[in-house]
């Protein structure tokens, strides 16, 4: 319960405010700043009269609570437009009256650490039954939770038409919309330099794979302040105050060290061992904002992380101090866009410490927030100016790689072509050895043999005649052998019945021909091919010179995909058990299977390549 006295002074402060408010035209905006607040904490109430703007934090030492305003205002009469009120900054949550009527509620009064609207600029719309000519009364209650910046910023009530389009438009605009575009900024550089450390992956000194660290810091920079600008559009965390209040501080101390960092790659300090000690204060940074505000809201004492804020700019005062030093001795585009960007955002950052939590206004905006976008805009200039040097660097050793494979493939085809012709010369020589061993072997044989008759003097001159002619024969299939296909059994059947059909009919053999098309013997190479045609000649030359036949039929056929050979004549016969050494081994060498069948009148000579 109030005193006396103090009844009395309240009693004529609301009698001076309802005078200073009294006769305001009805249809121009009115600004509510002078009233009464009743406020309590810890179970205890308080009343007194109220300036606004009122900055929670400064008037109770963060302790939590709750707060009822009441702004009163006078109309000349009732309004003929609809009316709004807008409130530039109120929380953490609120409820709206006017006149005892609700008009909006946003949040749970009744729950404490949870949703915060503060965040973003308010428009209430007034029902215009609700206004009345003569004194009025607009009620705000809050609850203020703990080192949140909660509090009540002047508030205006008007005709919704410049209300809302000139004032709330343009505040949403520059915190909400801002935010957005900011935190979608902040992402999309952040991607950009995360892909890039992703992806440019350069050998070390060593030969080791690394890749650049400063994409990495730009990246790591980025998303911490787009998480951090992110809150600033989110008025129900998916966390309780408190563990949602360190992670957001320990994301602003996550960009500002990231950002050294950055500055720190940037200015060639990590290959200098004696910068490193660097890294640690930059580590301590993030240590120590997430401890102190951490016994900030845990202790309900703000001044713990105020503190230790004040300690933080001076320690990145200094960094950037040194940072533009060593820019200035060796200035480059990137690093005079990052000092000057670095040296702003300083400025702003420093700016918000002294009016955010040091002096009782309230309502401001963080500048801090807006200047970042350099510090991005610079930080993105340097990834995409030292990825394009490392694309053309890349491009000069693809280029360079490529004459050298060029040069190695002209160097390659000049000895392959080398090599061909080697390989031509030993093929010739191969082939001239085989004619010149198939003539000793054949040819000279039965010159051999000629000479052995004549010598004996008992040859007659018909035998001796039969072993020239083999002798020619051997020499001239030797020579059509050259011209063989590979595997073609029909040419190589066609070439034997050119050479020895005269002959035959010479010896008064009938020759009787029974080839149909055969497929290609793929075994059969050059080798194999001369093999056969030796064989097939041994073959024909024993019916010559020893069956006393009066025809000879050679006959050739498709047998499910085989090609099968025989030579027929009907002459004297042998022995079959006996076969040939000549044509078994020849039938071994080109793949073939030999059968052998005789009697008088029939001998057959079958090949069957299966």
């Amino acid at each position: 319960m109030f005193a006396g006295p103090a009844r009395a002074l309240l009693a004529m402060w609301l009698a001076l405010v309802a005078m200073a408010a009294a006769a305001a035209p009805a249809e121009n905006p009115i600004e509510l700043w002078r009233g009464t607040v009743t406020t309590t904490i810890d179970a205890v109430t308080h009343q007194a009269p109220v300036e606004l703007s009122y900055h929670w934090d400064r008037r109770h030492a963060g302790r939590p609570g709750l707060a009822d305003f009441e702004l009163p205002f006078t109309l000349a009469g009732e309004p003929s437009t609809p009316w709004g009120i807008f409130i530039p900054r109120a929380g953490n949550v609120l409820e709206v009256r006017l006149n005892d009527a609700l008009l909006q509620a946003y949040g749970d009064l009744a729950r404490g650490n949870g949703a915060d609207y503060a965040k973003a600029p308010t428009y209430v719309p007034v029902p215009g039954h609700l206004l009345k000519a003569g004194d009025n009364r607009l009620q705000i209650r809050i609850r203020a939770d703990s080192a949140r910046r909660a509090g009540l910023s002047r508030v205006t009530i008007g005709p919704a038409m410049p209300v809302r389009t000139e004032l709330f438009e343009s505040a949403y605009a520059w915190r909400f919309t801002g935010s957005v575009l900011l935190t979608a900024f902040s992402l999309i550089v952040g991607g950009i330099a995360l892909a890039l450390w992703l992806t440019q992956v350069d050998p070390d000194a060593n030969g080791r794979r690394r890749r650049d660290g400063i994409y990495f810091w730009a990246a790591l920079a980025e998303f911490c302040w787009a998480l951090r600008v992110a809150d600033s559009v989110i008025a129900e965390p998916p966390l309780s105050w408190g563990p949602w209040g360190v992670f957001m501080a320990t994301c602003y101390a996550g960009w500002a060290a990231s950002a050294m960092m950055f500055c720190y790659h940037l200015a060639g300090w990590n290959g200098n061992p004696r910068m490193r000690w660097l890294r640690w204060p930059m580590a301590t940074v993030v240590a120590g904002t997430f401890a102190s505000s951490a016994m900030a809201l845990h202790w309900e004492q703000p001044y713990w992380l105020t503190g230790w804020l004040a300690l933080e700019i001076v320690f990145v005062a200094l960094f950037v101090g040194a940072f533009a030093v060593a820019t200035f001795k060796r200035p480059t585009l990137g690093r005079l866009l990052v000092a000057a960007a670095a040296l702003v955002t300083l400025g702003f950052g420093t700016r918000d410490w002294l009016v955010i939590r040091l002096s009782d206004a309230y309502g401001e905006t963080t500048w801090v927030r807006y200047s970042s976008v350099f510090f991005g805009i610079a930080l993105l200039l340097i990834v995409l100016r030292r990825f394009r040097a490392a694309s053309i660097e890349a491009r000069g050793w693809v280029t360079t790689l490529a004459e050298r494979v060029a040069q190695r493939e002209r160097e390659l085809a000049s000895t392959f072509a080398a090599l061909e012709q080697v390989a031509r010369d030993q093929a010739r020589t191969h082939e001239r050895e085989r004619i010149l061993r198939d003539m000793h072997d054949g040819v000279g044989s039965h010159i051999s043999s000629a000479i052995r008759q004549l010598q004996s003097g008992q040859a007659s001159s018909d035998e001796l005649l039969r072993t020239l002619r083999d002798s020619l024969d051997k020499l001239k299939l030797s020579i059509d052998s050259i011209h063989l296909p590979p595997g073609d059994v029909g040419a190589l059947l066609a070439a034997l019945r050119y050479r020895l059909e005269p002959r035959l009919a010479a010896a008064g053999i009938a020759f009787e021909w029974a080839v149909d098309e055969v497929p290609t013997v793929e075994r059969l190479d050059a080798q194999g091919m001369r093999q056969l045609q030796f064989l097939l000649f041994e073959a024909i030359s024993n019916v010559l010179q020893h069956a006393q036949a009066k025809t000879l039929r050679i006959e050739a056929e498709n047998v499910n995909g085989a090609v099968q050979l025989r030579v027929i004549d009907d002459g004297q016969g042998f022995d079959a058990s006996r076969v040939p050494r000549a044509l078994s081994e020849r039938a071994a060498t080109v793949g073939a299977q030999l059968a052998l069948e005789s009697r008088l009148g029939r001998t057959v000579v079958q090949l069957d390549f299966g």
